[in-house]
């Protein structure tokens, strides 16, 4: 694995750190690289029941390293890594069935950004911004912008904010609903965490349930979706946590999940 990205796991708990701090953690290849592998093990991993996602020092991730994408240029290559990358990556995010919550310490732009808003929570520093960034380098979007940020904060404001690029710092940031908490910088590594670990001793068969069904409601008709919602309340209906958790819920106990 590249040091461009650490990973840990522990007591259910799964951190991706990108650490190119230097760089503000710009997406080079060997970094994106190690971030869809790392992220494929912690979903395919059944000991991880929750993934916090963060970086290392003053920014989360300014999305491509057009430093390195200027010299792909040159020598005459194209824009492969939305196909090798960004959607392997985002569709990690997305769908493995356990919660992703992001711990945004700074400026998200660009791919970065499309990483912490496919994620499942997310608490920023009151330091952080977001930027969709494509416009500004004459692209579309990717890494899953067009997908979740209509879903964040509506069309119409969607398409403002990929039109006209903008930093949106941390207080509109979830005033509009691109985060769910604001926290003081200092305080962004230990409420992120805590959040993780929350996740991480939870339900996790029914947080995967429900995370499947929002994907699946947002794409889908009411009869649809309740069908959707049946299937995967049987299987949740049927695992020990749920069997624990109505038996602490009569007993009058605080419950212990397993995962499973």
């Amino acid at each position: 694995m590249a040091d461009s990205v650490l990973y840990e796991v522990g007591d259910g708990l799964a951190t991706v750190t990108l650490n190119r701090p230097e760089a503000m953690n710009a997406l080079d290849t060997r970094t994106k690289d190690a971030l869809r592998d790392v992220l494929r093990e912690a979903a395919a991993d059944e000991a991880v029941r929750a993934v916090l996602l963060t970086a290392a020092g003053r920014a989360f991730c300014v999305g491509q390293d057009l430093k390195e994408h200027v010299g792909i240029l040159a020598a005459g290559g194209g824009l492969t890594t939305v196909a090798e990358h960004y959607n392997p990556i985002t569709t990690a995010i997305a769908t493995m069935p356990k919660p992703v919550v992001a711990g945004i310490n700074g400026v998200a732009a660009g791919a970065g950004a499309g990483f912490a808003f496919a994620a499942d929570y997310r608490v920023a520093a009151d330091t952080a911004s977001f930027n969709t960034a494509f416009a500004g380098v004459a692209l579309g979007a990717d890494s899953g912008l067009s997908w979740t940020l209509p879903r964040l904060v509506g069309h119409g404001r969607a398409a403002d904010l990929l039109l006209f690029p903008r930093s949106v710092k941390a207080d509109e940031a979830l005033a509009i609903g691109l985060v769910h908490r604001v926290v003081p910088a200092a305080d962004l590594p230990a409420e992120a965490l805590a959040v993780a670990r929350a996740l991480a001793a939870g339900p996790t068969v029914a947080y995967a349930a429900l995370k499947e069904a929002l994907a699946y409601g947002a794409g889908h008709s009411l009869v649809e979706s309740l069908a959707k919602e049946d299937e995967l309340q049987t299987r949740a209906g049927a695992t020990e946590d749920h069997r624990t958790a109505v038996s602490a819920f009569v007993a009058k106990q605080v419950p212990r999940f397993e995962g499973r």
